[in-house]
């Protein structure tokens, strides 16, 4: 006899979901009286109350795939649906092979300007513009998933500083490694063909001298020019009685300018 093993309820909520020792091959049991029945039976069922049969809300190995290739992790995935993360990583497996495939294909495509397709793939664009920018190109992560309209979206995702940065790419597989159309701004600034230039134009600044600079004495108000001061002149003598012996005094030259006499009359 086969052992099987519970994985979950069907979505109408009418079958048990099993699953043998290889996990591709499932069977489905009906939910019916007989099996409510065969379950309430047993010998401690008088001593036991009647219990309701307890599914979680286990995803099958395809809901599994499915939210996977849509871009969920696989603690997302088994976070919500209450799912063990053991199983989940193994159906997620193969998934996760796929996106990095595809992530490494789109690294290879040639990004679309305004005028077509650039020469560049888009990993040497990225490279490049980054390189410019004072930043690392091997410090960056490559991510994809698959949209609900079947298309990839390729993530770019790089950090600067404690900044963490993302950019999101379209990416269309064919001819030459196929092509990629950036979805939003991050996108556009990094495969903009002008990427030497900043980001931000900045204003040029005029040169500030920030050094103090003395201030200039003030001048004196300008006096009215003055007439040049006369000689000084010595202090007059006093001249005391001449003797008589003496001879007569020669007057001094103030007294000639002032009219006075040797004899002291003027």
């Amino acid at each position: 006899m086969r052992e099987l093993k519970l994985v979950g309820l069907d979505a109408d909520g009418k079958y048990l979901i099993c699953e043998g020792g290889d996990p591709a091959n499932q069977f489905k049991l009906a939910v019916d009286d007989r099996l409510r029945a065969a379950l309430r039976d047993g010998p401690t069922a008088s001593e036991q109350p009647q219990l309701d049969i307890e599914i979680t809300n286990m995803l099958s190995p395809r809901e599994i795939q499915s939210k996977i290739r849509a871009g969920a992790s696989v603690e997302q995935v088994a976070t919500a649906s209450g799912s063990d993360i053991s199983r989940v990583r193994r159906f997620a497996h193969p998934v996760l092979l796929e996106r990095a495939r595809a992530a490494e294909l789109a690294t290879a495509a040639h990004p679309v300007l305004a005028d077509g397709p650039a020469v560049l793939t888009l990993l040497e664009t990225v490279s490049t513009a980054l390189v410019t920018r004072g930043l690392d190109p091997h410090q960056i992560g490559w991510d994809a998933w698959r949209n609900e309209d079947n298309r990839w979206t390729v993530q770019l995702a790089w950090k600067v500083g404690r900044s963490d940065n993302l950019a999101h790419f379209c990416f269309m597989p064919g001819a030459h490694g196929g092509t990629v159309t950036a979805v939003d701004d991050a996108a556009s600034e990094l495969i903009d063909p002008n990427f030497e230039r900043p980001l931000r134009p900045l204003a040029r600044v005029a040169h500030l001298d920030l050094e103090e600079t003395a201030e200039p004495e003030t001048a004196p108000e300008a006096a009215a020019p003055a007439a040049p001061a006369p000689p000084e002149q010595p202090a007059p003598t006093r001249r005391g009685k001449a003797s008589k012996t003496a001879k007569p005094a020669i007057p001094a030259w103030e007294d000639v300018l002032l009219g006075v006499r040797s004899s002291g009359q003027r």
